[in-house]
């Protein structure tokens, strides 16, 4: 069996974590506070704080802002409930929008539709690594009838004087846009580090600071890390030094900070990133070469004018078919040995959603890319000759399912 998305966990790794593991300093430490300042080199944002998850780090944001019960905060329909489900914790309403016509990610008309004057943030997700219209959705929170809208209710809602823009950017390290990195186009961008993604700390995830001034972004570092250590005015890190045993709490935080032994498997994956990113590509390249002939196929956006993915994903979709020949496909995919995915069930069909009264049909073009979408697996280790097979697989499994 073809899998989907294993890790890749080799001897460096494992030598690597041996070192964190053996050197005393397992939680919070040196090699954390070494894999933020390499990210935010890599990424060329202000500040990078790296926590337990990605959604950690958005609910971070979140509270931070001061998202609360009455407000509301616009999220794509066609995303994992991670996205949604952090609103949903801070007691504020999950906004739902629909896609582009062009990619899987959020209609900036649609946006422009949700706004209302109480909108707090926007949350953008690069589905599969490709990256939102951040330039459009950038100028939108600048408009002045926009602006006007706004209603601040906190310093920080006061000190910015519009919504704020928050990119899950779960998918997308690596990712460029205008010759930018991904983490490096909006205001706060969050990535996710967990096993099955292109940078993998086996969970984890980061929080990318780029917020304009008079923000300062070094404080605003240092209040995140407060809160992801309970409150707690000192890390175990700073409560080494000699007689600096006393602490505060100043507020009822969380618990969610990266450990060393995570940083240490993330250090390594990010100092070869790069020829990681490279496999990835020749991957797609291949897919591409092997399904575009067809005419039922669908190929992903990957690369455009000023944009280019971080090929996480490759979301195949088949022309004209429905979501239960879709799934029949699948069936036959998996019985010839290959695993394969859906990216994602769109939030509407999960119940925990579904019973707050979304409504799919409010979503078209959502459902219309759901239902003919197949994921196929994308990972440095997977080699030429599986790649082979997998098309052959899928070419073979649609056309039979098909004729």
């Amino acid at each position: 069996m073809i899998p989907f998305s294993p890790p890749h966990i080799d001897q460096k790794i494992v030598d690597e974590v041996s070192k964190a593991l053996l050197s005393g300093w397992i939680t919070t430490g040196p090699r954390t506070k070494q894999f933020e300042n390499e990210l935010t080199e890599y990424i060329g944002c202000k500040k990078t704080i790296c926590l337990s998850s990605a959604t950690a780090g958005l609910e971070l944001i979140l509270r931070w802002y001061g998202v609360k019960a009455g407000d509301e905060v616009i999220v794509p329909a066609y995303t994992y409930c991670a996205s949604a489900n952090v609103i949903m914790h801070c007691g504020a309403k999950p906004v739902m929008v629909d896609c582009n016509a062009k990619d899987f990610n959020a209609s900036v008309e649609a946006i422009r539709a949700a706004i209302t004057s109480k909108t707090k943030v926007i949350i953008p997700v690069d589905i599969s690594g490709y990256p939102a219209d951040y330039d459009q959705i950038n100028a939108l929170v600048h408009e002045p009838r926009i602006i006007n809208q706004f209603v601040p209710e906190t310093k920080e809602q006061e000190q910015l004087g519009r919504i704020l823009v928050m990119a899950d950017a779960a998918h997308s390290i690596g990712a460029t846009m205008n010759g930018k990195q991904s983490g490096n186009l909006t205001d706060i961008s969050v990535f996710s580090f967990h096993a099955v993604k292109n940078l993998t700390t086996a969970e984890g995830g980061a929080i990318c600071l780029n917020l304009p001034e008079p923000f300062n972004c070094e404080k605003i570092y240092n209040d995140l890390n407060r809160m992801s250590l309970h409150g707690q005015s000192k890390d175990a890190l700073a409560k080494t030094q000699i007689g600096n045993w006393k602490y505060d709490v100043i507020e009822p935080g969380y618990k969610c900070n990266m450990t060393d032994i995570q940083a240490a498997i993330g250090l390594v994956e990010l100092n070869r990133y790069e020829s990681n990113l490279t496999r990835r590509k020749e991957i797609f390249k291949q897919y591409v070469d092997g399904f575009r002939s067809k005419d039922w196929a669908i190929i992903p956006p990957y690369k455009s004018e000023g944009k280019e993915s971080s090929y996480h994903l490759f979301l195949l979709r088949i022309e004209g078919i429905k979501e239960s020949k879709r799934d029949a496909i699948m069936q036959q995919i998996f019985e010839a040995g290959v695993s394969v995915n859906v990216h994602f069930q769109p939030l509407p069909l999960l119940t925990a959603y579904k019973s707050q009264g979304y409504i799919m049909s409010d979503y078209p073009e959502a459902w219309s890319k759901y239902e003919n979408e197949i994921t196929l697996p994308v990972y440095f280790d997977l080699t030429d000759d599986q790649v082979k097979t997998i098309i052959s697989v899928v070419i073979n499994s649609i056309e039979k399912v098909t004729r």
